[in-house]
């Protein structure tokens, strides 16, 4: 089996795209109930790529440190689930949470609770859902939240998957007015991955039987 073998194409992209913005609208309901008010999550892109250039993306685009918030998985397709933000942000997404008006600084001691909440609520509605549409059933680890750079906090994190191919996702939180960006990355072997893809299939051909 090639890395090549299992990229999805423009129409597994988008089928994968509806599942998980499906994910973080249920996500974003959960959440409301956290902040008390109303929670905006989208998803407008997936993609697969190498880590290295995931990571790359990432760390241009965090000016600093990232905190991620990590699950393993397993079922018919197994891996490494991420949530990931620059440091900054996920101070910003802590102050929404908990609901305080606090100064940021006075903040990081709520913020590793805070921030594994947050990550086992959008992971776990992001990653039942793909597996309840495909029919499939995952369990999932509980959150561990970590620091570092890219290539740190996946050698950490994920460290026991191998493979040098993830699932990239960029998500966009809309929490108490303020404009919070993060990413959700999934790291599988090839045999998830193609696991993923043959699933992704059915569920598209599903869907066109449905409509003819």
């Amino acid at each position: 089996m090639t890395e090549a073998a299992i990229k999805l194409d423009k129409l597994e992209i988008d089928a994968l795209s509806e599942l998980v913005n499906i994910g973080v609208g249920r996500a974003a309901a959960s959440l409301r109930h956290m902040v008390g008010e109303e929670v905006l999550l989208s998803v407008p892109s997936a993609e697969i790529m190498q880590r290295e250039q995931a990571w790359g993306l990432i760390e241009k685009d965090s000016g600093g440190g990232l905190v991620a918030i990590h699950q393993h998985f397993e079922g018919s397709f197994s891996g490494c689930a991420l949530l990931v933000f620059p440091e900054m942000k996920s101070l910003e997404l802590v102050r929404a949470v908990v609901r305080t008006d606090l100064p940021l600084e006075d903040i990081i001691d709520l913020e590793q609770e805070a921030l594994a909440e947050t990550g086992n609520i959008v992971l776990n509605a992001c990653l039942a859902t793909i597996a309840n549409i495909l029919k499939q059933n995952l369990k999932m680890s509980l959150p561990q939240v970590r620091r570092g750079n890219g290539a740190a906090l996946l050698g950490d994190a994920c460290g026991d998957v191998p493979g040098d191919l993830l699932l990239f996702l960029y998500i966009s939180f809309t929490v108490n007015s303020q404009n919070i960006h993060g990413y959700i990355v999934m790291l599988m072997d090839l045999p998830s991955l193609a696991t993923l893809k043959q699933l992704i299939g059915e569920y598209i051909a599903g869907l066109t039987c449905q409509r003819a």
